[in-house]
Order: C-alpha cells, then structure tokens, then sequence
C-alpha cells in the first residue's frame, strides 16, 4: 500500500521467515516524520512527572473534591500542587520509616480519590511498585493480585477494608501493613491485628514519619513503576510490568500529537477523574495533567451523579469508555423524542445541515456555529459548558453514537486505541477529520506498527487493503508479564508485540479493528467463523445496544444473544401497537423476529455468507454486565462465562432452530 496522508513508511515488507507469517510494511506517524519525540528534558520517572510541575506551578490547584455540607453535595474543594507534594513527603517518610523502601509492592485499593494519587506519588518518590487493586476484575482477584505480586503493604478506601479482609489468611504471607484512606473502627482493628496485621488510620500513618527525613533514591527510566494487572477475559490477570520509560515516553508522543493538532493541554485544563485509575488509560490521563501544571476533580463515585459532578466541575476534556457515551448518547435521544414534533423537527434540521457541512470537510466549530448557539448549546451545557475534547477508549464506539456526538457535542470526537502492554497509547483519531468515522486513527508520534498476515482467518497484511494482527514496537512498551516469561515471549517477538487484534489500514493512513485473533471456530461444515469481525458489523444496528454471536463446531448455524435498545425496542413496539414492558418485550417473538430480520438487513448490505447470518436470537433485557463476570473492566465480552450464563438459553435456541 503506497504512503498514506496522516504515515510514513519506515520499512518495507517482509515475507514469511522461521515459521511467521508475512509482515506488512512499518508505519510511523507523520508527525513523527523527523523521528520521534525525545522524552521531556529532566523526565527520567513518573515522579520527575510531579516534582517538576510542583516547581513550576506551586500554586494551582491540582486535586479537588466536592465539599460535602449537611448531607449535600457542594463546589469543590482543592489542593494546590504545594500541597500535594508537602502530604507526599510526609507519607514517603512514614512508608520508609515502616522499612518500606525501593522495590517493595504497595497496592493502593478504591475508588479514585486525592489520597490514591497521593499514595501512588509516594511510590514514585520512593521507588516503590504501586500494585493497583481491582476487585471487578473478578472473584478473588484481590487475593490473586496480593499473593502473587507480593504486595506488603496496602492503601485501601475505608469501605473496602472488609474486602481485604476477606483475603486473609491467605495473604498474610506477604500484607504486613494497611492505611486505611479514612478512619478504622475498633472492631476491624480488632479483627486484623487478628492476623497479626499492622493497620492505621491515614492521619495515624501521617504522623509516623514527622520530624523524620529519608533522601529520595535516583530513579532510573528503567525501573518499574507499575504492575498492572489486567482484565484477561480469560484465566488469572496478568501482571503487566509498566517501567518509567514506558509512562514519559508515552507523555512525549502524546504532547507531540497535541501539539501537532493545535489542541497541548494547559494548566487551564480541567479533568473529571472516574475512569478507574487501576486502568492504564485513567492513569496515564492523569500523568499528563500533572505535567501540564492543569486540575483533576474527583467524581463522588455514583454513576447516577455523574453528570452533575461534570457540571459542578466544568471540565475541559472529558474521557470515556463507550457504554458512559452510549448513556449520553440514549439520554440525548430521550430528551429529543419527549420534545414534540416542532423540537424534534428543528434539531434534524440543524443536524443534517452541520452534519453534511462537516462532511464536506468543514471543522466542527466552522460546520454551523448558528445552530451550535441556538440548538446544540444545550447539548454542550449538559457537559460543563467547557469540553474541548471528548476521548473514548478501552472498547469500540459504535459509529452512530460517534457520528452524532461530532455533530452535535460542539467539541472534538475522538476514538482511541491502546492496551495495557501499550502504556494505552497506540492509535487516535484526529480532529476535524470526519474521515476517521469507526477508525481508532493513526498511530501516536512515538510507535512503529505493522500488520502480521493471518493465513488461517482471510487476513493478508499484502493486499490491497491490508488485513492482519496488529503488531507494535516502541519506548512504550511493556517490560514483560510479572513471573510469566512463558507469556511474555508469546507476544513479544522481535521487539514487536502482537496485539491479537486484527486491523485494517485505511486509505488516509488510520487503523480500523476488526476482528480478535482468537476469536475464531469451525461449524460443522467446516466453515470458519471471525466472531468479533461479525459483532461489530452487527452492532451496526442500532435497535441494540450489545449482541454476542454463538457458534460451535458440533452446529452449523449461529445464535445470538443481544441486549435491546429499550427506546428502540418500545418505539418499533408503540408503532406496531404492541404493548407490554419492556421485559415482556424481550420475550414477544415478535420483537424477536424484528430485531432478526434487522440482524439479517445489515448481513445482506455487508454482503455477509450465509453460515454468518443468525438463525436465532435471545433478548435480555439486562445488560451484560461485571457483576455477572459477563465482560471485563474495559467492556469486553469473556466469552466462557457467557456460554456459562446462557448455556440453557442456547441449547433451547438450537433445539427450537432444528424442529421442523
């Protein structure tokens, strides 16, 4: 494929060697085109990320909270970096007084919060390994992740202490020590020293390390920072070994992309923190504000809050995974269908002339600054009022819910790519380039990528329009998976690691996933089924919110099971005037039967084969969820649990499918 608008080719392509099979050529960004950028001058960790700033902006508010006055939520409340940084000391002094030094593993345990940044700050400063606990990670998880990354000692939120009781005896062999981020009753206290753990209030553990002082060790790019572990969907979570040089130079890369675009983050910028920060993507998020000197505010922790924690705050950029902007995106509709037909009316009207302006190649804010003032201020009110940039990661968006948020957010759409391997950095999309619809962009200004063929599931890295894993080398890179070399050297070779995501190049240079590796079966007649490639072009329909597609090499058709729209599902079910909630929706044939023949329109339009099409279809009303251990932190589907969940229901659609 010849050089593309937004790459640079940096290698050409390799045929099949030792057993590989073929690569496409390397690509770079092409706002790498004079190399990548160095990292930032006297940035060799993630506390130089801090110190640094602290210096430079002593005085600006860095960590906020809402003030919680007679039961009610209020403004928020800060600290300056100065602050934050006198508190960070005070904590290193009491972890190094307890002996907790260089190489110990600390697990930090809650929701995001001032004391979690400023317990991974004390890490950083210390060269401890900051072990964030996830407990949606599934059952025992917790237990997992202490026993098997050693973890001493433990910051945990005051209300997941039973929790972590839970866990012992089991974990004693290595927790000696908990701070709780509040108080600690009698009766806990009681119960862990138990087990013959210390436990402290976070004013107790304060007040151990005054009048102390412990010099700060030199830290190198080299060392560890992180061990994060992910959300495999499935087996035990793996230990993702994140290092400081992984961190900065995924800060510089996407300092240079910011710049590039016209969009650098300033100490203006205001970030709303309730992404878990035991991801990667809220974490390195964050890592970014703090190098910019810019304000991170705290949501209470609520999803049905949420929105009036945004527009308390105001912020300037808002990130999201897509089921927060599927919400967004329903809530919107709402609105607009309880309207009236005038409302309803001057919206799509308003809509269509922005949209088919931005289509011609018009930025956001030049497509119809008139109907952003009078019809979709409201819509960016309903964010703040400030958002400049909205980013969405950790899972796809669905293209119809990107589509209407560019027209109608009055900010940048942007949808990104990246894994935990990846420091959460490898693809994004760029501003004002409608063409990027349903892509995750080019790669950021600090990575190679190629394409890896794979022969078994149609995918040529070769052809016209290339196909294959995607494969990525770079600074930001992982350092391997804790104690599971086995596992590291499965993907990574040759310095580049396989994703296990399939993509495709686009013409202007962006990446669109389509497919897993190993997401893949034979039915009977021995054809070869690409699931997630068909769930994708099945979330296409809009009437669903989330479809899994079953199929096994003992059957020669496939099932599904799919969570409704409910304004869709009971708008088809007001016009064909079928009445009923919307769980006995969900078990009407009727509907169904609508949402199989809507399943099979999109397979006609997309020129599916016929053993892809879908022969029966389940609906639940309730979503799959973490609390049925149905996906996993970044909304991906853990396939075993599903079949696990559904067994009956998919044994019955069989039968039912086979009778004459």
């Amino acid at each position: 494929m010849s050089q593309m608008k937004y790459l640079i080719e940096v290698e050409k392509h390799k045929d099949a060697i030792n057993g590989r099979h073929s690569i496409g050529p390397v690509y770079r960004s092409i706002f790498a085109k004079d190399g990548f950028p160095p990292p930032i001058h006297g940035l060799d960790s993630c506390w130089d990320i801090f110190r640094l700033s602290v210096e430079r902006n002593p005085g600006n508010r860095m960590l906020g909270h809402r003030e919680i006055v007679n039961g009610k939520a209020g403004k928020y409340v800060w600290l300056t970096y100065k602050e934050v940084y006198d508190i960070v000391i005070k904590i290193g002094n009491s972890l190094r007084s307890r002996s907790f030094a260089e190489g110990v593993k600390c697990g930090i345990y809650g929701a995001n919060c001032s004391e979690w940044i400023i317990s991974m700050e004390a890490c950083n400063a210390h060269g401890l390994y900051c072990v964030p606990l996830y407990d949606t990670l599934g059952a025992g998880a917790v237990e997992f992740i202490i026993c098997h990354s050693e973890i001493s000692i433990a910051f945990v939120e005051e209300k997941k202490l039973p929790e972590i009781l839970k866990t012992c005896p089991s974990t004693t062999k290595y927790l000696k020590t908990i701070v709780s981020y509040g108080k600690v009753t009698p009766n806990l206290r009681e119960e862990f020293e138990k087990y013959g753990l210390e436990i402290f209030s976070w004013d107790e553990f304060l007040l151990l390390g005054e009048n102390q002082h412990f010099d700060l060790p030199v830290k190198k790019k080299s060392d560890i920072s992180t061990i994060m572990y992910t959300s495999g969907t499935t087996g035990d979570p793996k230990g993702v070994i994140i290092s400081n040089k992984s961190i900065i130079s995924l800060t510089a890369g996407v300092q240079r992309l910011l710049e590039s675009v016209n969009e650098s983050l300033n100490e203006k910028d205001v970030y709303l923190s309730y992404l878990p920060l035991a991801h990667i993507f809220d974490r390195v998020i964050e890592e970014l504000f703090i190098l910019h000197g810019a304000s991170i505010g705290f949501w209470r922790g609520d999803v049905k809050l949420l929105v009036e924690d945004i527009g308390e705050l105001k912020p300037s950029i808002f990130c999201a995974v897509p089921r927060v902007l599927d919400r967004i995106y329903a809530g919107l509709t709402q609105k607009l269908d309880a309207g009236g037909i005038f409302k309803k009316s001057l919206f799509n009207l308003a809509y269509s002339h922005k949209f088919g302006n931005m289509q011609k190649g018009h930025k956001h804010g030049e497509a119809s600054p008139i109907c952003d003032k009078f019809v979709f201020n409201k819509v960016k009110e309903g964010l703040g009022g400030n958002v400049r940039l909205i980013l969405s990661g950790a899972a796809p968006l669905s293209t119809h819910v990107e589509t209407f948020l560019r027209v109608v957010a009055c900010a940048h759409v942007l949808q990104g790519y990246g894994l935990t391997e990846t420091c959460a950095g490898t693809f994004v999309s760029l501003p004002n380039e409608f063409s990027m619809l349903g892509t995750v962009g080019p790669p950021v200004p600090n990575v190679d990528v190629c394409l890896e063929s794979v022969p078994e599931m149609g995918y040529d890295a070769l052809s016209t329009t290339p196909r294959g894993e995607i494969c990525v080398r770079g600074d930001p890179l992982f350092s391997g998976y804790f104690k599971r070399d086995d596992l590291t050297n499965e993907v990574m070779i040759d310095g580049w690691f396989h994703t296990g995501d399939i993509g495709e190049w686009q013409p202007n240079g962006s990446m669109k996933i389509i497919d897993r590796k190993k997401n893949i079966f034979k039915l009977s007649q021995g054809e070869y089924v690409a699931v997630e490639n068909l769930e994708n072009i099945y979330g296409l329909v809009s009437s669903i919110d989330m479809i899994w597609v079953y199929g096994n090499s003992f059957e020669s058709f496939l099932v599904a099971v799919a969570n409704p729209n409910k304004l869709a599902l009971e708008r088809w079910a007001n016009e064909n005037c079928i009445k009923g909630d919307f769980d006995s929706l969900c078990e009407d044939k009727r509907a169904k039967d609508y949402l199989l023949g809507e399943l099979n329109r999109i397979a006609k339009e997309k020129k599916l084969k016929g053993f892809e099409f879908i022969k029966a279809i389940h609906l639940d009303p309730l979503p799959f969820d973490m609390e049925r251990d149905l996906i996993t932190p970044t909304y991906k589907k853990k396939r075993p649990q599903l079949l696990k969940c559904y067994q009956n229901v998919i044994d019955s659609m069989y039968n039912n499918a086979k009778k004459p």
